[in-house]
């Protein structure tokens, strides 16, 4: 995926993805606190209890804002455990300065930010402890089902989910009202009949498609019912980028560039930030994380938005995505398995640490507790119009697809796109032409990369 926008992590929680070559990342090994490793059997409570009276120093790297705060109610819960806490500020910084720590063999931390899609290209090099051994999979049932399937893959547990992405639309209530569009359109045949309606009547596009985003186009794979990825952990895996889920996708969108019904600018730019502003767009199919983006980015438009759901491909369904997502992730090399997973699980189930990162650090939940807390759900929007966004979003979670998967090269993956289907929105081409070349040329690469393709 391809690096940009600072601002989303510091507003959304959602990371700014980067270049994490594989072949840079050689396996790295290291003991655990209480002498348990990833491979070996379940720790005891008392090994647990051992690991977090005895003094130790976790090395924590992560880009959330503010993140001490959390470490600050982990420290007097356990004052024996202090926390080095290191802020990457993201993925420009923060994969290339992991991945030369792992090629080196040193200045490793105990626990990393890890997105969703990256982990497997951890685990394709031996970077990422077991943390089943450590009772992580005893934590399924406080996560949406889904948001569990993403760090729990062939009956290991590789990090601790932190906060995702499910897609929704926030649109313009005013702009609609305007072209006679009383709702949000609930498939997207009705999104294309009130695209037209909003550039007639208003002059704004009802939305914009980025050519530079990659994670959106996911996003609406994922919506879709795509399957375009699977990996079995090991040296075989599954392409499927041009499929007729992805194919609907694109052609839907080449139809509406083709008729000049939705712009086409590259997003988190200060062009882009001006069209939100001043009405260009009257709609974003975004992720949980966009309300409080959008909040901080287009202050004069307070009160003219609203959220519904993402339109859907057949009526009476109610489908949705994902874009974005993080995680919390002890690597192998650490020396303190047990407080370094300790760790990761307080901040990010704990009552208070995770209510804090939903509310002060606006990271979208991944806990049932939270997406059920009255403190939470309940809060309502001026920027909304007085609309319970939190709710709403924490609805949206229940519907996405429980089955995604990623492959371990995704950062190939991201940056093919901006060669082929990126280019080819941007330059209003051939979108379907585009979509066969990525497949193509991420199937080409995971053969060089010795990888068996089904």
């Amino acid at each position: 995926m391809l690096t940009r926008r600072q601002a989303t992590i510091t507003m959304g929680g959602m990371a700014v993805s980067a270049m994490l070559a594989l072949s840079g990342c050689a396996p790295s090994v290291g003991g655990a606190t209480g002498g348990a490793s990833a491979s070996a059997a379940a720790v005891s409570q008392a090994d647990i209890d051992k690991a977090m009276d005895t003094a130790t120093t976790l090395t924590v790297w992560s880009w959330v804002p503010n993140l001490q705060n959390q470490v600050d109610l982990f420290e007097k819960k356990y004052p024996k455990i202090k926390v080095n806490l290191v802020n990457t500020t993201g993925g420009a910084q923060h994969y290339p300065k992991l991945r030369s720590a792992l090629k080196a063999g040193k200045g490793i931390p105990d626990v990393a930010q890890v997105e969703m899609q990256f982990i497997p290209s951890f685990v394709q090099t031996k970077s990422l402890a077991d943390l089943t051994p450590y009772g992580a999979a005893d934590q399924k049932s406080g996560y949406v089902d889904w948001v569990w399937n993403q760090v729990a893959v062939n009956g290991k547990v590789w990090a601790v989910p932190q906060d995702s992405g499910p897609l929704g639309s926030l649109y313009r209530k005013d702009i609609f009202d305007k072209a006679g569009v009383t709702e949000a359109p609930k498939t997207w045949d009705d999104f294309a009949a009130a695209a037209k309606l909003v550039k007639d009547k208003t002059d704004s596009y009802i939305t914009n498609l980025p050519g530079n985003d990659v994670g959106q186009m996911y996003g609406f794979f994922w919506q879709a019912g795509a399957k375009p990825f699977s990996y079995d952990g090991n040296k075989t895996v599954g392409i499927d980028l041009d499929s007729a889920d992805t194919q609907k996708v694109v052609d839907y969108w080449q139809k509406l560039i083709s008729d000049d019904l939705v712009s086409v600018d590259p997003d988190f730019t200060d062009e882009y930030y001006q069209g939100l502003s001043r009405d260009k767009y009257a709609s974003w199919q975004v992720a949980a994380w966009g309300p409080i983006f959008l909040q901080g980015t287009a202050k004069n438009t307070s009160g003219k938005w609203r959220a519904g759901t993402i339109p859907q491909w057949s009526e009476g369904e109610n489908v949705s995505g994902n874009w974005g997502g993080s995680t919390d992730a002890v690597m192998e090399a650490s020396q303190n398995k047990i407080a370094a997973y300790e760790f990761s699980k307080f901040i990010n189930t704990d009552s208070e640490a995770a209510l804090r990162l939903a509310t002060e650090q606006f990271l979208f939940p991944t806990t049932t507790a939270i997406l059920e807390d009255p403190e939470f759900v309940d809060q309502k929007s001026e920027f909304y119009g007085g609309q319970q966004v939190n709710k709403f979003f924490a609805g949206v979670s229940d519907t996405v697809d429980k089955d995604f998967q990623w492959l371990p090269f995704m950062d190939y993956v991201g940056s093919s796109y901006g060669e082929t289907l990126g280019k080819a929105i941007a330059d209003k081409g051939d979108l379907r032409a585009a979509l066969t070349t990525w497949q193509s040329q991420v199937t080409a690469y995971a053969k060089q990369q010795g990888f068996t393709v089904k």
